[in-house]
C-alpha cells in the first residue's frame, strides 16, 4: 500500500532506481522484522519517509567513508610508497599478504568478495548468479571485510609508520 511512496521519496532522493528500490525492500523488511516492537499507532507515511531519509543518509555516509579510504589506499599506493625499490617490495609484500588473507576466508565470502572487488559485480548481480538474496550478498561482503580488516590490521599500523 505504501511501496510506491516510499520507493518515489528514495528515488528523488537519490536518483537511482535499484538503489532506490533495494533501500525501499530494506525498509519494508526492516519494518516487518520489528512489527512485533514497533507501536505504530501513529502515523505510519511519516515513519516511513523518516526511514528513507537515514537509510539515505546511511547510504551518503557510507559512500563517502568508502570513497575516503580508497582515496588514502591510492595514495598510500601509488604516491608514498612508488619511490624505492624497499617500497616496492614493502608493496609487493602488502599485496601477498592482502591475496593470502583473502584464501583464507570461508569459500562462500572469497566467492562473494572475488565477484564484488575483481569481477566489478554488483550487488544486485552477484546474487542473481548465485541464487541467493541482496542481503544474503550484503551480509557476506559485511563478514568478509570485517575479517580481512582484523586480520589485516597490523598493515596498517605499518602504512601509518611509512607515512
Amino acid at each position: 500500500m505504501h511501496w510506491e511512496q516510499v520507493f518515489d521519496f528514495a528515488y528523488r532522493k537519490l536518483g537511482d532506481e535499484a538503489l532506490a528500490q533495494d533501500i525501499t525492500q530494506e525498509i519494508f523488511i526492516s519494518l516487518w522484522e520489528k512489527r512485533s516492537k514497533l507501536d505504530l499507532t501513529g502515523n505510519l507515511s511519516g515513519y516511513l519517509y523518516g526511514a528513507v531519509k537515514h537509510r539515505v543518509i546511511d547510504y551518503y555516509r557510507s559512500n563517502s567513508l568508502k570513497d575516503s579510504h580508497q582515496a588514502a589506499l591510492a595514495l598510500l599506493l601509488n604516491g608514498n610508497l612508488a619511490g624505492s625499490a624497499d617500497e616496492s617490495l614493502i608493496l609487493q609484500d602488502t599485496s601477498r599478504a592482502v591475496a593470502i588473507e583473502i584464501q583464507r576466508l570461508p569459500e562462500r565470502m572469497r566467492l562473494v568478495i572475488s565477484m564484488s572487488r575483481e569481477e566489478d559485480k554488483t550487488v544486485k548481480e552477484i546474487a542473481g548468479e548465485l541464487g541467493v538474496s541482496v542481503q544474503t550478498v550484503k551480509n557476506q561482503i559485511t563478514a568478509a571485510m570485517k575479517l580481512l580488516r582484523k586480520n589485516l590490521s597490523y598493515i596498517l599500523v605499518l602504512a601509518f609508520f611509512w607515512s
